[in-house]
């Protein structure tokens, strides 16, 4: 019998036992990786919303995925195969450039989603109203914008939207849509949990880009490179209407993808 073979003999049953665990080391090494590139449910500690965009023309992985965020009455991208978009705006501030913005909507006839801050409330009550009056859903994005990731206790978390629902009312003569967006992206489980509870639908998105420097703007060439290879169906798309070139270039960008055969939706209504 060759030494081969004889050692074979003697350590067979070793040999299996190695094999058996190679086996079963790549098998789990293998699920780790096939998991990596999905959404990961979001625990109680702080998290910063983040997308990773893996295919041109379709929507990004987030780090919190469709079905886990359903769970709170939360959403980022819209369940969609025709090439729909939602448009969004997170203002702090007024600057100058909302009355563009609004004309270029208004021109387009895109009905799109501005959550505001109180400041917002208190110092621009007049676009307020025209946002209401053309068809726009004002959301709350909390009164003074902090990091509500950090914020434990449900009492403190609703005095924040609370405030923004009595200026609504005292500016528009009406109830606040129930539509939250969290200031910075900076939310956690509890965060949702109780703002579902509040009656709230916690809405993030899955296209943005940086817009939000006011002495730093993107010139409108460096916006259409991100906003439109990265356009897919069913996108909701976060804009800050503080943005200069957002003002400047908002009838063509809706132009562009128009020509890319995207329509617009409502978010209010397909919500519903």
């Amino acid at each position: 019998m060759s030494k081969c073979k004889l050692f074979m003999k003697r350590h067979w049953s070793v040999l299996v036992v190695v094999l058996l665990a190679l086996v079963l080391g790549l098998a789990a090494a293998y699920e780790l990786h096939s998991r990596r590139p999905n959404a990961q449910a979001v625990s109680g500690e702080i998290t910063n919303w983040g997308l990773s965009f893996q295919q041109e023309g379709q929507p990004p992985i987030a780090n919190a995925d469709a079905a886990y965020l359903a769970q709170f009455d939360s959403v980022y991208c819209m369940p969609a195969q025709e090439k729909i978009l939602y448009l969004t705006f997170d203002a702090g501030f007024e600057n100058g450039s909302t009355e563009k913005i609004l004309d270029a909507l208004k021109k387009h006839q895109v009905k799109a989603t501005f959550f505001l801050v109180g400041n917002y409330f208190e110092t621009q009550p007049d676009l307020v109203r025209r946002m209401v009056e053309e068809g726009h859903t004002v959301g709350n994005h909390t009164y003074s914008h902090p990091d509500m990731s950090a914020i434990g206790d449900k009492a403190s978390f609703q005095a924040e939207l609370e405030k923004n629902e009595a200026l609504y009312r005292q500016v528009v003569g009406k109830e606040m849509p129930k539509f939250y967006r969290p200031p910075q992206g900076k939310f956690c489980e509890s965060n949702l949990k109780m703002a579902q509870e509040l009656g709230y639908r916690t809405i993030f998105w899955s296209l943005a880009y940086v817009d939000w420097y006011e002495n730093d703007q993107p010139t409108p060439q460096q916006a259409y490179d991100k906003l439109l290879p990265r356009v897919h169906p069913g996108a909701v798309v976060l804009l800050h209407s503080t943005s200069k070139t957002n003002g400047d270039i908002l009838d063509e960008l809706l132009t562009k993808w128009e020509e890319l055969g995207y329509r617009f939706g409502d978010l209010a209504k397909d919500l519903q």
